[in-house]
This record gives C-alpha cells, structure tokens and sequence, in this order.
C-alpha cells in the first residue's frame, strides 16, 4: 500500500475514535511492535521517554565521528516505514496513544522530505484532542509552523515561533531532561523565525536572528553540526541579498562578534560564500543538505565574479570556483538514484540552470550552452507540474526531471572527483576549515535573545488576547488563533460562540481554514509551565528549516493541499530553446488553490485625468502654468527631533534621488469597509467551493465585479475623497503625461549626480538601447545599476510589452531593488509562468492579472509565488517603478517600526518584499513581470490614496502614524498611503501590506501620486488636526494640515 494511503487510513482511524483495547487489537498492536528491528524498537522507546525533543542523526553531536556514524535516520525510516505505519495504525486501533505519537515523531522528518507532511500532522491533531495529557514533541510543534511558513500563513509561524522562544521552549506536558534541550529548541525557533523575515525581504533583521541560532548550535554541550551547518547556509543565501550597508552594520555589531565564525573577510559575498563552505562541511554526510548549501556556495561566488570590487584578473578564478561548487552538487545523485523530496528536485535544476550559465561566462565558444538550457527549462516545466501531481504521479515526473538534470551534467563535463571519505559528500580538498575554536556559552545564548525579547513576548501575547482559551488556562490553542478579519465587523465585536472564529463569521459558503471552531483539534498547546526537570544532558536538533525545509505548500488543519490540480489530462507545458526560445502548448488547470488576498483600484488611468482636470478649475493662474517637476512647494527645513536620529535615520536617504515615474492605475477603489470585500482563503480539494459573491482579491489584482454600494460611500469621484481646493496642481494622469514626466528639467536635475556604485555610470555608453542585451548590458545588470540608468536602458521608443504567454518556462533576469542602496542587481535565472488565479471565475482584475509563478532563485524554495501582469501593454519602467515604490514603503515601514520597539509598542507592520523578472528569448527581451511571495489570508484595506480610513479596525491607527512618520522622516516630502494587506484578528499584532502608493514632492511616481495636493489630503483627512494615540505614543512632533505644506 502507498505511503499515502496507510497515512489516509489512519487518519480514518483517529478521525472516527473508534479505537478499543479489544484482545484482537493489542494483540495485532504487540505483533507489529514486535516487528520493529531493534534500533528503530530502541529509537521508538527513547521518542517515548522524550529523551531528545528532535530526533538526532548520529553524526549530529559528534566532533570525531566513526564510519557507523556516517548514515542517516532517513535511510532507516525509509527502509521501515511501511512497518512503522502499520504500527501506527495499529496504536490508533488500539488506543494506545504514546505510541502512536512516538511513531509520528519518528517519522516526521522524513515525511517532510517527502512532501506528505500535512497528513501527518492532521493525525497528530487528532490524537492529541482524544488525548490532550500525551506529550507532542517541540519538533512536531515547529513542523507545523514551517507548514504555515510555506503555506503562506506567516502570521500563524510567528506565534508559534514566538511563543516557544518566549516560554523556553515549554509545550504542553512534554517534560525537558536539560536547560540545553530548551535552548535547542529556543535555537531552532529562532532560525525559523528568522527564514520568516527572510521571506519578508528584511535581510539584516534576518541575519541577526540566524547569526543568534548559530550562537545557540555552538553553545550546546556538544554544537549542534547539523543546526550550525542549516544556519549557516541560511546565513549565506541572507548575505547574497542583502546591500552593503546592512552587512556593514551586521558586521560591526559587537553584540553579534562576526569574527569568532567568519573571521575577518569583510567583503559581502566573500563572507557568504564562506559561510555557505563551512555549512557544507558541517553537513557533509547528508546529500541533501551538501547539495543545497553547496548550490548557495557557488551562487554567492557567481555573484562575486560580476561585482565591481571582483578584480578582473581574478574573475575567471572566481567562475571555476562556482563551477566545482555546482557540480559537487550535482553529484551527490546519480540518474538512477529516486529522490522524494520537492526541495531536492528543485535545487538539482537550480545548480544545473547555475552549471550552465557559469559554463557560459568561461567558455568561448557556447554550442552546448542552449542546450543545457533548453534542458534545464523543461526540467523547471516538469517540476511544476511535480508540485501539483498526485503521489502515483510524482516517481515518473521524478525520473524525468533527473534525466534531463543527467544529461546538463553530461554535456557540461560533470564527472566525480577524488574522496577518500565513503561517507562524505564532498571532494578531500573541502575539509580545509575546522570551526572548532568557535566557542559560545548558553550564557551568551540567553543574552542575544533578551535583545528580542519584547518582540516575542509581544507576538505572543498579543496572539493570545484573540485565541479563546480552554478549560486549562495555561494552554494556548495555536488552531483557535484568529488570523483573519473581516472589515465588517468593528473591533471587539462578537457572535453568537463568543470565540475568535464567531468574532469575524464569514458567508455559509466559505469554508474557515485559520480559524477552528472551540471544539476544534488543539494538539499546538504551549504551556506557560512544564513538568520538565533537571536532568540528563538530552541532545538532538530539528535545524532543517529553510535549507532543507522539503514540505510542499500544503494547507494546516484540515490537510488539505493548497495546490493540486484536479485535471490531470493537461499536462503538456511550453518550454523554450536556447535562453528563452518558447512553443506553444496546453496549460494545466489548477484546482482548489488558495487565493491571495490584494486590491487594485479601479480604472484610476481613466478616473484620475478627469478627476484632476476638474481640480484644476480651482486652481491658480500661476500654480496652472508650472510642470510637475517645476513646481517646487515651499516648505520648512523641519525635520525630526533629535530623539529620532540614529545610524538608520532619515539620513540615510539620498539627497539627490532621482524622479522616477511609477505605475499609472492604482488610486482609490469605491469598496468601503461595509462591503463584503474581504478576501477569504479556501483550503479545500473541492474545485467548486469558491464562494461567489465577495469579490476577491489577489496581491493587488481586484476581479472585474460589479461592487454594491452602500449608503454613505463615497462615488468614484475625486471631488468625494479630497476637496476640489486640494488638487492645485496641474497634474494630469494620463499615459502620455506620465511619460513626459521623465524629460522635465526636475528629473534632469535629481539625475545629475552619478553613483558610485552603479556600473553604469561609472562605465557610461551612448550606446543605443536595443531589446537585445550586449554583454556590457549583462555585467551592468550583475554588477548593480541605479534606478535611472536602468530605467534609461530599458527604454525603448515607446515600446510596449505585455507577457501573453502562460504555462512557459523562460529564461529570464531576476533583479531587486535596495532603497538604502539604491542599487537593482539581476541574477540569471528561469522562471516558470504558471495559470492564471481566478476570482470569482474572472481570470483578471480590472487593470492586471494574478499567476503563479516559480523561478529557481526565489527567496523561499517551496513558498510560492504570484507574478503581475499587466492586462494592457506597458513599458518596463512600470513593472519596475512598481518594485521601486513598494521596496521605498518596506524602507519606510521598517525604520517605523524600530521607532514602535524603541517606544516598547511592539505591533510590526511589514511590506512584503516585491521583485521583477526580465523575460529573455536568448538575449532579446519579450517582457516582464513583478513578482512577490504568496500570502494566505483575509485581505482588508486600511486606508485609500486621498480620505477613506476603516477606523474600526486598530491597524487603521497605526497606518495613519506611519504616514505621519513617513511626512517627517522624509523632511516632509512624502507620505506612504493606500494601505491594504492582511491583519490579525484585532489589528493590534502582525501586519503585512502591500501595493501602496506615495504622494510625493521629491520622486514624481505617477498619476496615482497627488504631489502636494495628496500629502495635504492626507494631513487633512486621514490624519486630522490633532494625532491619535500611536502618533503621540511615539512622540511624533503635532502636525497643522492647514500650514503643512505652505
């Protein structure tokens, strides 16, 4: 019987509770005990005893390790996992529970490479509400927040994350045997909170957290290998993304003593890609982990090849460094060897796409080139169709995919090198690093994590204030914690069962998934004490987050997965040739998958130029006759108090930044908080079950349906949401004035000055820009470019592109922006263009289309992604000043919330982080789209672009004191405004926000940007004349709309 079924079954089982302690059953359980072997009977007893709260491998503790110590858990798992799974059907049978839940933590990890991890767990809920006193392991408790991490659901990741930090690592009744066994958990909690800002794109906030695991791995009575190795490796893809002046900053920390494990290399990449080495030795005995950390290895030395301080007589040193990197990862499976994990497959494509493009920057000549990539494109088409097989389905696509990845190493050269270690996976001239004088205690443990203790108490807490609480006060019930809200209900509102779930009831159509009713499973229960004593040192570590993190986006409570597709007929995919080359096929049908909540406002291209010609009745003479870019208001030189200056202050921002126009279309949208607008999350396998009448939402992708109004909301007229005085600008929204923006002499003038760190204005050409790349166009974009040198290559007489082709695997050019740095760097890589996400049936909202997206350099290997596409064609430049002004708000939103934790508030709003991928065919460019991390919940919007607020709702408040923040931080020049995204249940705790909008005098970014008119708009009628209680809590100086601007 499949592995799937047996796990069905039991599942079955638990869910019916009808287990006996008949004759025939213990008789049936006590044959298949009796059957284990004696190590996995041994194992089996010790999970039992709670000896260890991860299950350790046997190399994992040991500094000289012997050739019996060179294999891993899973091979033993996989060997008798059919015994084990009868035998845990066979504990359910006979109600015998500990068993049962020590065979669950015994196989957990290994379910997790395989993908099967959901059903796993929803067994383990189940017995845990029958037997609420049977212990849960910690390990069991943190697999479910990766599940939630991977699925989306950040916010539910983070408490319990927090909580376990916050408590010592306390769960329920599971008793400690030593304060080192708590710190490993607190160790382990911390790293996968910190792959959770990771996701989130606040690289420096993420590496302080890594870099506090790693002090916890070493302060062990014996470090932790594979802990140290897993952080490391995070550590390392952390550095790759991060801008120089955080890694500066992180470096020099003496709270963090960089040096005691990375020495004194003070270059960024240097630094990563030795970190990445050092996590490749400590893993070396586990083929998984050498081949993730290895791929991240010649990743950062890749990088390091094009950057500007890489001399140019070193650089081909470099490539062959990358090149041995990939290919000992390629080695670590031959063709022939089955591999069951999703993150495997898709890092054996990602080092092969990476083999390829390093083989191309070394060779000359490059016939074999296109063909690798032609092969490593249908192996990323294969594979996501791999994500959304069924079980029976996934052994042949497996083999398919690693056919194609065998043949990249044959035409590449890859052949084996010399190993005198059996055991390892890695060539002997690898082995030249020792860390053992690395040397921390639990003491200096304890004290880096007091520096983020108020955060975590303050998650956790705050979590606990909207989870209804059961008999057993001490316990906190994680699947009860309300993640969603429904903008209908006011705060504090309540129905009919009292609980977080009633508080926000949804349509009878809509099928809760991040709420359980009161009598829901509860077995995620942390304790605010435990019975754990003072004993023997326990070991063990579950530090596979992340980098080796192999769950596929599955649902959490209920089991379902989020991502199958139920048409499994379609199953031909559009690969291309060369670097992009594509052909035309069927496109697979997606079904039962989850919808991300966003908004786009409606036809604001065609409301604004008529909105602001009618303002423009009211305005003067004299303010008619000046440009955008000419007009420059007359304001004071009031900055932020001094309370507000530190090394992350205003400061920072450039004083010469550049005019970057940016996405014409996203201004104010008809919905009120009334309307039943808010996105809803279904996790089910029933295709049909969408609900029909709220519109959804999707990253910033409203469906094209017809919105009820309600009495008192305002029309779609400017004349309702800003007085008519307020628009004195002569602003006009349409597409051609846009594009006038960037010859008027303000752009001209903020471009003046060069920077130091762009390619190409330290390298300028007058080169004419064609679609095709050159290759300066090539090591311009690998090295970084600035905003305006970018926008001024990708400019190309009026030529516009919209990507029409879906189910495709392209080669393509992911860049990224840093504010601080004000830098794009682009990695080559390829992507997979997926279906479209349907709302309510429409495959589009009224100005951009929602799609899945995979590509083989995204931040979270098994998170997925949702490109945006533009339903009209458009330039490129409003692909990327849509990245621009949504990295600008994450900047500002993350020195916001540094001033909330310095004032001991510790809500955190958080932007999540947006990118884009340069569609190539060969070197020509075809297109581009923006792409950002999926997020699974209830989608609400706080705030529009001129006067509407939802003041029911706490995180309304603090929005309008981030605008106010933002007006001073920027010297009152810009405000971020138009805020949506997703809240917890009170609006008090976790908010992650997307596609905002900027009224701004200093960067023109569009029609949807009021200049003036919006930040007095906002000052006016979102803010007010007196501050509301977050603006006084942070001291923010009183702001007077009626002299603001003057």
């Amino acid at each position: 019987m499949e592995v799937g079924d047996l796990l069905a079954e039991c599942a079955r089982t638990a869910a019916e509770r009808s287990a006996s302690r008949s004759e025939a059953h213990r008789l049936q359980f006590c044959s298949c005990r009796d059957s284990l072997s004696a190590e996995l009977g041994s194992l089996l007893q010790e999970a039992m005893d709670m000896k260890w709260p991860f299950v350790p491998e046997k190399w994992q503790f040991k500094q000289l390790i012997g050739p019996s110590d060179k294999t891993n858990l899973s091979n033993l798992i996989r060997e008798h996992l059919p015994k084990l799974l009868t035998l845990l059907k066979a504990s359910i049978m006979f109600d015998e529970a500990p068993t049962a839940l020590a065979v669950i933590f015994l196989v957990d990890r290994f379910l997790y490479w395989t993908d099967q991890s959901s059903q796993l767990l929803k067994i383990a809920r189940l017995l845990h509400k029958a037997h609420p006193d049977t212990p849960i392991a910690p390990q069991l408790v943190i697999r479910q927040s990766r599940v939630y991490l991977n699925s989306g659901k950040l916010q539910k990741a983070e408490f319990i994350l927090s909580s376990l930090i916050k408590n010592c690592g306390t769960t329920g009744c599971w008793s400690y045997h030593s304060d080192s066994d708590r710190a490993l958990v607190q160790a382990v909690s911390v790293q996968v909170r910190g792959t959770v800002l990771q996701k989130l794109g606040l690289w420096r906030e993420a590496a302080e957290l890594i870099w506090a695991s790693l002090v916890g791995f070493y302060a062990l009575p014996q470090p932790d290998r594979k802990g140290i190795g897993t952080s490391l490796g995070i550590l390392a893809n952390i550095l790759v993304s991060m801008n120089d002046e955080d890694f500066h900053s992180f470096r020099t920390n003496p709270d963090i003593r960089f040096e005691r494990i990375l020495g004194d290399e003070s270059q960024r990449l240097l630094s990563a890609a030795l970190a990445a080495k050092m996590a490749v030795i400590s893993s070396q005995y586990t083929s998984l982990y050498v081949l993730t950390n290895v791929t991240a290895q010649g990743t950062c030395l890749l990088s390091y090849s094009f950057s500007l301080e890489c001399p140019d007589s070193q650089r081909n040193l470099f490539l062959q460094q990358a090149r041995e990197a990939f290919a000992i990862g390629l080695l670590t499976k031959a063709e022939d060897e089955l591999v069951t994990s999703q993150q495997e497959l898709h890092t054996f494509i990602k080092a092969a796409f990476s083999i390829t493009v390093t083989h191309k920057w070394l060779s000359a000549s490059g016939e074999v080139v296109p063909k690798a990539s032609q092969a490593c494109q249908e192996a990323l088409a294969l594979f996501y169709e791999y994500c959304r097989a069924n079980d029976e389905d996934k052994d042949a696509l497996c083999a398919r995919i690693m056919h194609l990845v065998a043949k990249v190493k044959l035409l590449l050269g890859v052949v084996p090198f010399p190993n005198s270690d059996k055991g390892s996976f890695i060539p002997d001239h690898y082995r030249d690093i020792n860390d053992s004088s690395v040397n921390f205690t639990l003491e200096d443990f304890s004290k880096i994590l007091q520096r983020f203790e108020k955060y975590h108490a303050s998650v956790s807490e705050t979590a606990a204030s909207v989870v209804e609480t059961s008999e057993n006060l001490h316990r906190l019930c994680l699947a009860d914690l309300g993640t969603t809200v429904e903008a209908s209900k006011p705060e504090g509102s309540t129905g009919a069962a009292g609980g977080p779930c009633s508080a926000y009831p949804h349509p009878k159509a809509e099928v809760s998934t991040t709420c359980e009713s009161a009598d829901s499973s509860s077995w995620q229960k942390l304790s605010m004490s435990s019975s754990g004593s003072s004993q023997l040192s326990g070991k063990g570590d579950e530090a596979d987050v992340s980098n080796e993190s192999c769950a596929s986006t599955e649902a959490d409570e209920d089991g379902s997965v989020s991502l199958q597709t139920a048409d499994k007929n379609q199953k031909l995919h559009k690969q291309g040739s060369g670097f992009g080359i594509t052909s035309n096929t069927t496109s697979p049908k997606v079904c039962g998958k989850p919808e991300q909540g966003g908004i786009e406002t409606l036809d604001s291209e065609k409301r604004t130029a008529d909105d602001v010609g009618e303002a423009n009745k009211h305005s003067t003479p004299e303010e008619a006759a000046l440009s955008l870019s000419q007009l420059m208001l007359r304001t004071t030189s009031d900055s932020l108090d001094d309370s507000f200056s530190s090394q992350y202050s205003w400061e920072k921002l450039s004083s010469n930044q550049s005019s970057y126009p940016s996405k014409a279309g996203s201004s104010q949208t008809s919905q009120t908080p009334d309307s039943k607008g808010s996105f809803f999350i279904m996790e089910t396998d029933d295709c049909d079950l969408l609900p029909q009448s709220n519109p959804q939402r999707i990253h910033g992708v409203q469906s094209n349906m017809d919105i009820k109004k309600h009495p008192g909301e305002a029309p779609n007229s400017p004349e309702a949401f800003c007085r008519p005085e307020q628009f004195t600008l002569s602003e006009t929204s349409t597409e051609s004035s846009f594009e006038m923006l960037e010859g008027s002499e303000g752009s001209k003038a903020a471009s003046v000055a060069l920077s130091p760190r762009c390619y190409s204005c330290l390298n300028p050409t007058k080169a004419a820009a064609t679609l095709e790349l050159s290759l300066q166009d090539y090591q311009a974009l690998l090295a970084g470019v600035c905003h305006e040198c970018l926008l001024r290559r990708l400019q190309f007489d009026e030529r516009k592109f919209r990507l029409d082709q879906l189910s495709t695997a392209h080669s393509a050019l992911h860049l990224k922006f840093s504010k601080e740095a004000g830098l794009w760097t682009a990695r080559e890589t390829c992507v997979y263009i997926g279906t479209h996400i349907e709302m309510n049936g429409n495959p589009h909202g009224s100005q951009r289309e929602a799609i899945w997206v995979q590509f083989l350099h995204q931040e979270e290997r098994l998170s997925s992604y949702v490109g945006k596409n533009y339903l009209k064609p458009k330039e490129i430049k409003f692909h990327l000043n849509d990245v621009e002004r949504q990295m600008t708000a994450q900047y500002y939103v993350t020195e916001f919330n540094k001033r909330l934790y310095d004032k001991n508030d510790m809500a955190q709003i958080f932007y999540i982080p947006s990118e884009a991928l340069l569609i190539l065919n060969g070197k020509e460019i075809v297109g581009c789209i923006t792409v950002e991390p999926f997020i699974l919940g209830n989608f609400v919007k706080l705030t529009n672009n001129t006067r509407k607020k939802v003041e029911s709702l706490s995180a309304t408040k603090y929005g309008i004191a981030f605008g106010h923040f933002t007006y001073l931080l920027s010297k009152r020049q810009e405000v971020v405004v138009d805020l949506q995204g997703w809240v917890t249940a009170n609006g008090k705790g976790l908010t992650y926000l997307t596609d905002p909008q900027i009224h701004s005098t200093r960067t023109r970014r569009g029609p949807s940007d009021f200049a003036g008119s919006g930040i007095r708009c906002f000052l006016r009628e979102q803010h007010g004349p007196k501050c509301n209680e977050i603006c006084q809590r942070l001291k923010l100086p009183p702001l007077d709309p009626q002299t603001a601007l003057l």
